[in-house]
This record gives C-alpha cells, sequence and structure tokens, in this order.
C-alpha cells in the first residue's frame, strides 16, 4: 500500500516536458515572429557600423641591459623584478608617449580622431549661433594654447581608447595593438608607438648618464679635500696624546680594572663576615665562654672542632670509668684531671680565636679602604684611556668613510666619462605591424546570429514565465492535475459579433455542428463516468458571471432530450437569463412563483417546441432568493419533478457571487462546474470547490467551455475533436 501511495508522488515531481514542448507550440509562432523582428533590425544596425582594423606590434623588453663595461646602471631601475615589467607596460600607455605619435603623425587631422559633434552639441550650437552672448565668456575666458590643449587632452582619450598593450604571459614579449577603420594607420601607429617607447627610454637614459657624470666630477673634488682634511685631523690627534697602541693600552687597564673589582668584592665579603660575628661576640660579651662556643661561626673553627673532639673523649672515657671505678679510685682522678684540663684548652682556644677575630676584622677593613682607592684610581684610568680610544675611533672612523667615499665616486666618474655616450636600447620589434586585410569588428554575420539565437531564446524564455505566471485552467492537463477533479468535456470557442448572444439552440443548428458534436461528448462523458448513481437532477454552476453555464445548461438539457423528457429550470433568482434566451415573457411565471405557490405547475412551464425542452423560468424576482431555495418546498418541488421528468437539468447562479448554489446543490444529485478556458484563475475556482465540498455536494467534474482550439492542439484536445468532421470525410480503401 506504502508504495502505491508514494509512486504517484514520485511522478508529479517529473519534470513534464510534454507540457513546455506544447507552450511552445502554441507560441511558435510569436516567438519566431519575435526573433525575426529583432535580427532585422540588428542587421539594419550592423549594416551601418564602420569596419575596424586592429595592427598588432610585438616588442621584446629586455631583461639585461647592454652595458659597454661591467657596472651597474645609474639609470634607477631593476630589471630581474617583475614590478619592471608592470613598469614598462605603463610607459608604453602613457600619455608622453600618446602626445609624441599624435604629433609625429599628425593625427589630429585624421577622419578617426575628429570628434563628430553630437545631437546636444548640435542644439547647443544652434543656440548659440542664435543667441551669441551665451558663449561670449567663455570664449574670452580661454587662450589658444589653452584650447590647443583641450583639443590635445580630446584626442589623447580618443587615443586610449583604441591603443592597447597587452603583454603576454611567461614571457618578456608586450603586445602592442592599435585600432582604426583605416588599415594603414592603424599599423603605422602601432609600430609609431613602439619606435617613440625606444628612442624616449635611450634619450632618458644618456640624459640620466651625462648628468651622473657631471656631478660625480664636481662632488669628488668636494670629496678629496674633506678625506684629506679628516686625515690631518687623526694625524694631529695621534701626535697630541702620544698614542702608539691604544687598542693595547685599553685592553691592560680594562683587565687590572676587572682583578682589583674582583679583589674588592671578595675583601667586602670577609669584612661583612668578620663584623656579623664580632656584633653577636659583642652581644654575648668576652667572658661569656659557653654561649660563645655554641656560635656556628666558632664551632666551625678547625681549632674548636678539634679541642672538642678531645673533650668528647674525655668524657667518654670518665663515664665509662665510672660504671666500673669509684670517684676516689685513682684512674677516675686521672681521668677527670684531663677532662679538666681538656675543657680549659677549649676555653683558651675560644678565647684566643675571639681575639684573632678582632684583629682580623681591622686587617680586612684596611684591606677594603686599600682597594677601594685603588679602584677608583684605576677607574680615573680607565676612563682616561676610553675617552681617547672613543676620540681616536672617531677621527679614524671618519678617515676610512671618506675614503671609501671617494673611492666609489672615483671609479663610478671614470665608468660614466667612458659611457656616457653609449646607451643600449630598453627593448626592440621582434614583429612589426603590418596593414591587416580583413576588419577586426564588427563581425556582421556573428552578431546577426547571435541576435537571432539571443532573441529566439529570449522569446522562449518569455513565452516560458508568461505560461508559469498564468494561472488560468487551459486544458485538461490543469484540469486534472491544478483542479484535481474529473474533467467531463470542453466546448469549443466559437467567434460571434459583439454585442450578441451566442445562439442558444446552437446545438441543433447545422453550422455549429463541431459545437454540437462536444456537446454530445460531454454529455456522453457526464452519463457514463456516473453509472453507479442517479444523475437525474443535474445542477450546472460556474466561479463568477459570464462563464457560460446558461448556454452550457440549455444545450445540455437539448442534448438530453433527445433521449427522453428533460426540464430545465432557471434557479438564478436573482439576474435570471433563460426566459429572455428563449424568448419567453418576462412576466411567465416561474420557480419562484412555485415555491410559493401562487401558481400551478402547468402555468409555470414553456414547452420550447424547436428542441423539446420543458423550460421553467425563473418567474418572479423575489426579495429574498436564498430564504426562498433554502425552503423545503424546493426539495419537495424536486422529488415531484423527478416522477415526471426523465432529466432535470438545474441552471444556478455563480458560487463566489452568491450562495444560491450552494443551497441548491444540497438538493439534486450532482453539479457540473463551468470554466471560462484562459480566463477564470485557478484561485476562485478551487475556492468555489471548496464551499461545493463543505456543503458535501457531488460535483460530478468540471466543463470547460470557450476553449480556443487554435492553442489547444495537445493531446487531450485531440481526444474531444479528432472526429469533428468523420461523418464528412471519405473512408480510405483498407490496405
Amino acid at each position: 500500500m506504502n508504495s502505491l501511495s508514494e509512486k504517484p508522488n514520485s511522478n508529479e515531481e517529473l519534470i513534464d516536458l510534454g507540457a513546455y514542448l506544447n507552450v511552445i507550440k502554441q507560441n511558435k509562432w510569436k516567438i519566431l515572429g519575435f526573433a525575426i523582428v529583432i535580427t532585422l533590425f540588428t542587421m539594419m544596425v550592423t549594416l551601418t557600423l564602420v569596419p575596424k582594423y586592429v595592427a598588432s606590434a610585438t616588442l621584446l623588453i629586455e631583461s639585461e641591459q647592454t652595458k659597454a663595461v661591467s657596472f651597474d646602471e645609474v639609470y634607477g631601475l631593476d630589471s630581474t623584478k617583475k614590478e619592471y615589467y608592470q613598469t614598462q607596460f605603463e610607459v608604453i600607455k602613457s600619455d608622453s608617449i600618446a602626445r609624441e605619435v599624435i604629433t609625429k603623425l599628425n593625427l589630429a587631422e585624421h577622419p578617426d580622431f575628429v570628434n563628430k559633434p553630437s545631437f546636444t552639441d548640435e542644439l547647443k550650437g544652434m543656440a548659440q549661433q542664435i543667441l551669441p552672448f551665451l558663449n561670449k565668456a567663455e570664449r574670452s575666458e580661454l587662450s589658444e594654447r589653452e584650447l590647443a590643449e583641450l583639443k590635445m587632452l580630446d584626442l589623447l582619450a580618443t587615443f586610449r581608447t583604441n591603443l592597447t598593450v597587452s603583454p603576454i604571459r611567461k614571457t618578456q614579449l608586450v603586445k602592442v595593438s592599435f585600432e582604426s577603420s583605416d588599415p594603414k594607420l592603424a599599423a603605422l601607429v602601432a609600430n609609431t608607438v613602439g619606435e617613440v617607447y625606444i628612442e624616449s627610454q635611450m634619450r632618458a637614459k644618456m640624459g640620466i648618464t651625462q648628468q651622473a657624470s657631471s656631478w660625480l666630477n664636481t662632488r669628488l673634488s668636494e670629496l678629496r679635500v674633506q678625506l684629506d682634511s679628516s686625515e690631518v685631523r687623526l694625524q694631529n690627534y695621534r701626535e697630541e696624546q702620544k698614542l702608539v697602541d691604544i687598542e693595547g693600552i685599553a685592553g691592560l687597564v680594562t683587565q687590572e680594572l676587572e682583578q682589583t673589582s674582583k679583589q674588592l668584592v671578595d675583601a667586602r665579603a670577609t669584612k661583612n663576615n668578620l663584623e656579623s660575628i664580632n656584633r653577636v661576640i659583642n652581644e654575648y660579651g668576652n667572658n661569656n665562654i659557653e654561649l660563645l662556643g655554641s656560635m656556628p661561626e666558632i664551632t666551625s673553627h678547625r681549632v674548636v672542632q678539634d679541642v672538642k673532639r678531645e673533650v668528647v673523649l674525655a668524657e667518654r672515657k670518665v663515664s665509662e670509668l665510672a660504671e666500673v671505678y669509684g670517684p676516689k679510685h685513682p684512674k677516675m682522678i686521672s681521668a677527670k684531671a684531663e677532662l679538666a684540663t681538656v675543657k680549659t684548652n677549649l676555653n683558651k682556644q675560644i678565647k684566643g680565636l675571639i681575639t684573632g677575630i678582632e684583629k682580623e676584622l681591622n686587617r680586612t677593613s684596611r684591606t677594603v679602604t686599600a682597594l677601594e682607592r685603588d679602584l677608583a684610581k684605576i677607574r680615573a684610568e680607565y676612563q682616561d684611556v676610553t675617552r681617547k680610544e672613543t676620540q681616536y675611533n672617531q677621527l679614524k672612523r671618519e678617515v676610512e668613510t671618506n675614503r671609501n667615499i671617494f673611492n666609489t665616486f672615483l671609479s663610478r666618474s671614470k665608468e660614466t666619462e667612458v659611457t656616457s655616450d653609449f646607451s643600449s636600447a630598453a627593448a626592440r620589434f621582434t614583429d612589426r605591424a603590418y596593414a591587416p586585410r580583413n576588419p577586426s569588428k564588427p563581425n556582421k554575420k556573428l552578431i546577426i546570429i547571435l541576435a537571432f539565437v539571443a532573441s529566439f531564446g529570449f522569446a522562449m524564455v518569455m513565452t516560458f514565465v508568461f505560461d508559469a505566471l498564468n494561472d488560468t485552467v487551459k486544458n485538461k492537463n490543469d484540469v486534472e492535475n491544478k483542479l484535481a477533479q474529473r474533467m467531463l468535456g470542453l466546448l469549443p470557442h466559437v467567434a460571434i459579433p459583439k454585442k450578441s448572444f451566442f445562439p442558444i439552440h446552437a446545438y441543433l443548428d447545422e453550422s455549429y455542428r463541431r459545437f454540437a458534436e462536444s456537446v454530445r461528448t460531454f454529455r456522453t462523458s457526464l452519463l457514463l463516468t456516473h453509472l453507479d448513481r442517479a444523475h437525474q437532477v443535474i445542477a450546472v454552476t460556474s466561479t463568477s458571471p459570464g462563464e457560460g453555464k446558461t448556454t452550457t445548461s440549455a444545450n445540455l438539457a437539448m442534448s438530453l432530450a433527445q433521449m427522453g423528457r428533460v426540464l430545465l429550470i432557471d434557479a438564478d433568482l436573482r439576474k435570471p437569463t433563460l426566459a429572455k434566451r428563449f424568448d419567453i415573457p418576462v412576466f411567465h411565471p416561474g420557480l419562484s412563483n412555485l415555491i410559493i405557490g401562487t401558481d400551478q405547475l402547468a402555468d409555470c412551464v414553456h414547452e420550447d417546441s424547436q428542441s423539446g425542452v420543458t423550460i421553467m423560468p425563473s418567474g418572479q424576482i423575489p426579495s429574498n432568493p436564498l430564504e426562498l431555495l433554502s425552503n423545503s418546498r424546493f426539495s419537495e418541488l424536486l422529488n415531484e419533478l423527478k416522477a415526471k421528468y426523465d432529466h432535470i437539468i438545474v441552471d444556478t447562479p455563480p458560487t463566489q457571487a452568491v450562495s444560491d448554489a450552494l443551497v441548491i446543490a444540497q438538493s439534486v444529485d450532482s453539479v457540473v462546474y463551468v470554466v471560462k478556458s484562459d480566463i477564470t484563475r485557478i484561485k476562485p475556482i478551487t475556492a468555489g470547490l471548496e464551499r461545493l465540498f463543505e456543503v458535501k455536494a457531488h460535483v460530478a467534474g468540471v466543463l470547460l467551455n470557450q476553449v480556443d482550439m487554435s492553442k489547444s492542439k495537445d493531446e487531450h484536445s485531440q481526444g474531444y475533436y479528432d472526429y469533428y468532421d468523420y461523418s464528412q470525410q471519405p473512408e480510405k480503401p483498407q490496405a
């Protein structure tokens, strides 16, 4: 079930190429006509165009300039860089080159450079001739030189427009092209541009080289004097200061300064350490041997450590003997005496160390003072040496700099003197321009072909656009896809004079046999497609007035009258038309009279002798048509009429105008929805159908009315009209 339900959706997403081809077929003459008109207009314009010729000359931009001797060019461009070539291309296109070419070839007199006055300029000239005071002030302000400059600016603008300088990728070649209506002039200008460029570059280089040579000679004499002066100053300073080896003296002073600084740092560290010890000794007192002996500075001394080690051994010996002997034993007495002697020696050593620390502090203080005095002296000596060295180096550096500059200028001066009258060309011709035989533009054939193709494509695109914007119903495909309704048939458009109605008995008229055949096809489709339910009472409605529902109702009734008894009811109680179309008096009673009960059925119907259809006009127009049709009497009346007639056709008002059709649709068996082809838009049609579905009306299908058969030659239309003249065509013999 799912695969079957998904299949239609996938088909709907496919592009209907047939529909596009049908749009093209319908509008083929319009598309072709538009393309032909545009092509003819393009052809006329193209024939008036002046042919243009393009001549091209090719130049080789030299990357390595030829030199008479090997030295760097004074002319400041690095020919190894990409910017060098870009600069040369811009020089070729410059105004200076263009001015020289224009003057050399006298291009101001050539027709290509003579500006033709525009229509605006002509009007301005005429106004100035008529009113000369308008341009009097302007003429008086411009001198001949300024006028000549303005003319030259116009010539330059025209020249730049026609000149093209295009480098060839990944080469040193550049193509210089010029466009003109004269092929000889095009070649002459292209060659002249290259020649003028080469000459200007050579002149520029030679001029700059000569200027450089003159400047170098002047500058060289100044540099010689400057060099001699700096050498004299250096020699005088060396003699004044009696300098022999300034670098060696500075090295010795530096080494002595480093050694003295190091000794001073060590002495200060020792002094600081001794001062801290002496400060603790003064705090504890010289007689407090026990506390002084616990100081890390004292206990860390090697002599004290040795004595303390002896004290520990003596104490251990006394402790060991005390475990064996008594206190009065000679060994105990001897051990204790040895321990006392050792402790006395320890105190003596500590006192001697304290006294030595004070002496060492005094000696170290004197050493620090002496080192500081020596360091200050060495620093003063070092500063004096460095001042002399700095002054010496400055004078020496000045001499070296002046000598290098002098040598450089001397070398360049000699080179420029030798080569001042020589300069190689910055470029050369690889191919000169020749007068072309054929114009480069306009390509008239290509323009005409492109105009036809473009106009043809534009016409096709616009046709598709207009067709997409046209949201009307035109054929069976639109009815089934856009409205999702069954198509019961279509009635062709029949041309009728203006301000006249379509003949109501056209179905019976022999001159409208094609229309009659379409009505019979519609009748057959209506009856055969709904065999499963009764279609005795059929309502005919439309979206809006003027779509042909009354004509459809009448002709459907006439076609059904050939099969049985038919009653045609005009249920449009607001703007009835059946009475007028069938020449029934307007005062004839009808549907409204019958519902109200003022007249009998026999008085409310009219028999049409020509078609055999019984017609019930609307009768007297009531003030409340909707309430009248909503009355149960209307439904009862239809049930009574079913017993007397085989088919009942009810002509109803449009669905979008009033709600009468919705009320009537609830009392009939089916509804035929009439749509005027290519006129009524899809949105109101869909709204009308939705209103019918909301009241649960049975819509039999859609009848497409007034179809222009010249625009509907698709496969759907052929199904209705292939056999129109079947009876008129002679039978072909069977093969």
